[in-house]
């Protein structure tokens, strides 16, 4: 355990994707700690992390928070590459890059997009350095509604906004489950300003990698939930949209041994929505994964 003088603050890392980008990180605590890796939802960033962060590095784990690829400070990638396959690709790399091995492996948390990634990657030449994963509100066979307007955010306002009290209008209608923040300083690190005018900050061509042939997706997903051996959680919001009751229970058929966390007052932005709550569910099972 760190001592109570011990800096929760991150450090900043510069790793390396599996074509050569640049992928920009957050290392909480002492490296030599079980390694724990962070991947966000898409439109996020390593930042959305960075309360749990804080909450597993005091508990004595190393916990790395990645910005994936055209996302965050994380290079954009030149030829428009955001496929499911890159994204794997990278987390794998990264994982040889922290030294993960099948002896001495990583827990895997991943949100929604950054939960399909882990699961596939598992299912891949070199998964084996992942001991256990978390997937956070997200399961194979998802509600397309819910689907649907996740995507629909990330593709608006590529004209960008006048001001940040615009930004905070469509964050609060894209969530309304939560209170319209007062002060819009928050939203600042997902944001850049050009010429005036404020930018989300994520290439807007990942959706051309994220749009794949959803039967096909669904059938790789699955047969990478069946194969699991290691240990896995799912948490899902009790408000989400995304992962259903039968959803959800569709996947633990395929996995058996994978617990349910429920947030009951959660939607699909689960860490964000109750991170007490999350961080609890997390920690408690990287303790004993």
């Amino acid at each position: 355990m760190p001592s109570s003088t011990e800096p929760l603050e991150p450090t900043t890392l510069r790793l390396r994707s599996c074509d050569g980008l640049t992928l920009v990180a957050d290392s909480f605590g002492v490296p030599g700690g079980p390694l724990v890796v962070m991947l966000h939802g898409g439109g996020q960033n390593r930042h959305s992390w960075k309360r749990t962060g804080r909450a597993l590095a005091a508990a004595g784990m190393h916990v790395v928070a990645v910005d994936a690829r055209g996302h965050g400070d994380s290079d954009w990638s030149p030829t428009r590459n955001y496929t499911r396959d890159a994204m794997v690709g990278d987390l794998l790399t990264v994982l040889e890059q922290l030294g993960a091995t099948p002896e001495e492996g990583a827990v895997v948390v991943g949100a929604s997009m950054g939960g399909i990634t882990g699961l596939l990657a598992t299912a891949t030449p070199g998964g084996d350095a992942i001991r256990a994963l978390v997937l956070v509100d997200i399961v194979p066979r998802s509600e397309s509604k819910g689907v649907e307007r996740v995507m629909d955010f990330l593709g608006r306002h590529r004209d960008g906004f006048d001001t940040l009290d615009q930004v905070a209008d469509a964050v609060a209608a894209y969530l309304p489950h939560r209170p319209r923040p007062d002060n819009a300083d928050g939203l600042l690190r997902n944001l850049r300003q050009r010429e005036g005018r404020w930018y989300w900050h994520w290439d807007p061509d990942l959706l051309t990698g994220l749009e794949d042939n959803p039967q096909a997706r669904i059938a790789e997903m699955e047969a990478a939930a069946e194969a699991l051996t290691i240990p896995v959680l799912l948490v899902r919001g009790g408000k989400s949209d995304v992962v259903s009751d039968e959803g959800a229970a569709a996947f633990l058929a395929l996995a058996p041994h994978a617990r349910l966390a429920e947030i009951t007052a959660a939607a699909h932005t689960a860490a964000g929505d109750d991170n007490d709550a999350f961080t609890d569910a997390v920690a408690g099972f990287v303790a004993t994964a």
